[in-house]
């Protein structure tokens, strides 16, 4: 180890947990989105569709989970794991930033003014995803939070909701479907122009972290891993 740098902690298990878990919970259903996007391609049958569907719903509740509770760490939470320490909103970023683009040895605690930026940008998209993804949950295959309230607003008769299925026009008034999925229209919009920002992004994510590392030489990937970075002893060195 250089004898010029230190072992400084950064990452709690908290943000470490969350980020491994959206990392693995955002390639599930990447992959299951383009199948299930290229269904006519892949040969899918109706019940394969529907199976699918239900995977990547059932996934999208673990990615939503974590996501709120990242959301919600961000106030409560401790460190970096704050929205002050990780979104580009705090006093003096754009000065922060403009040094960032002067300095390039300079090594960063937490994130640098670029890795704000992205956060900023992944959880926006994030977002719009796991909002967009509810609603499309309750109108496709009747699951929660919408799918009851869905179900009961096609429903001819609203006390037999079982008969109400993915694909099925049992127990369906025609208008009132159709209604449904002009509602649902703009959250499907959302949720693939979203599902295009996050095949931009994470290259991009992933290229400004070998950047970073080759910048900083703090150990950046690592870090995610056990916590620390290694960062210069001399702290005018650091940020």
């Amino acid at each position: 180890m250089d004898t010029k740098r230190e072992q400084v902690f950064v990452w709690s298990r908290n943000i470490r947990l969350f980020h491994w878990i959206n990392v693995t919970a955002i390639l599930l259903l990447l992959a299951i989105g383009l199948v299930i996007f290229n269904g006519k391609l892949f040969g899918l049958s109706t019940d394969g569709k529907i199976l699918l569907k239900t995977i990547h719903v059932l996934v999208g509740y673990v990615f939503a989970a974590n996501l709120i509770f990242r959301i919600t760490l961000g106030f409560i939470g401790k460190a970096y794991e704050k929205w002050h320490k990780t979104l580009p909103f705090n006093k003096g970023f754009k000065a922060e930033l403009a040094e960032f683009r002067q300095k390039k040895k300079v090594a960063y605690k937490g994130h640098n003014p670029a890795g704000k930026l992205m956060v900023l940008a992944l959880l926006s998209v994030m977002s719009i995803q796991m909002i967009s993804g509810l609603v499309i949950a309750g109108t496709d295959i009747y699951y929660p939070p919408l799918g009851k309230y869905f179900a009961e607003s096609i429903a001819i008769d609203k006390d037999n909701l079982d008969a109400i299925k993915p694909y099925s026009k049992d127990n369906v008034d025609a208008e009132a479907y159709k209604v449904m999925r002009d509602i649902r229209k703009p959250f499907i919009t959302a949720h693939v122009y979203a599902f295009y920002c996050l095949l931009f992004l994470i290259p991009l994510h992933i290229i400004g972290v070998i950047i970073a590392e080759r910048r900083e030489r703090s150990a950046i990937v690592s870090a995610m891993f056990n916590g620390y970075k290694y960062l210069p002893k001399d702290k005018s060195e650091h940020r």
